[in-house]
């Protein structure tokens, strides 16, 4: 069953990038767009932000606080009755307008449930910019994960 939503997921994926223009859309159907600024007052309220980049990027750096799910492998388990309440506010994000996972995301959270999902579609680079609280992997962290 697992193998199975992971491939669906990862078909879902595919077409979906394949379908968008270049840039992520501007809104995405049972998710509310969200500029840096909202973002900022939703982490001060304590919403949990998903972040669906690669490992490397996340180890590059994060929003501070935020939960890596790599959209291939973990955000999938989203999906699953009991893994996170369905009714809590989450901040979906990736790299920055060019990057499209988040906004896929966003999508997949709406469609298994989750009623407060936000499409942070500016990013982490623009929450970077803003100099909002990050979090970087130690040198000694970023070689071991290297290797």
């Amino acid at each position: 069953m697992r193998a199975l939503i992971r491939l669906l997921v990862l078909l879902c994926y595919m077409v979906a990038y394949n379908a968008v223009a270049l840039e992520s859309p501007f809104n995405v159907i049972g998710a509310t767009t969200i500029n840096v600024h909202q973002a900022k007052q939703l982490y001060d309220a304590g919403a949990v932000f998903v972040d669906v980049r690669g490992d490397r990027q996340w180890r590059w750096g994060h929003i501070e606080g935020a939960r890596h799910m790599e959209l291939r492998r973990d955000f999938g388990k989203l999906f699953y009755p009991g893994y996170m309440e369905r009714d809590i506010p989450l901040v979906i994000y990736c790299n920055d307008l060019d990057c499209k996972r988040s906004a896929f995301a966003s999508y997949l959270a709406a469609k298994w449930g989750y009623t407060q999902v936000y499409y942070f579609r500016d990013g982490y680079y623009s929450w970077l910019a803003w100099d909002m609280p990050i979090k970087t992997a130690t040198r000694e962290q970023y070689h071991w994960a290297e290797r």
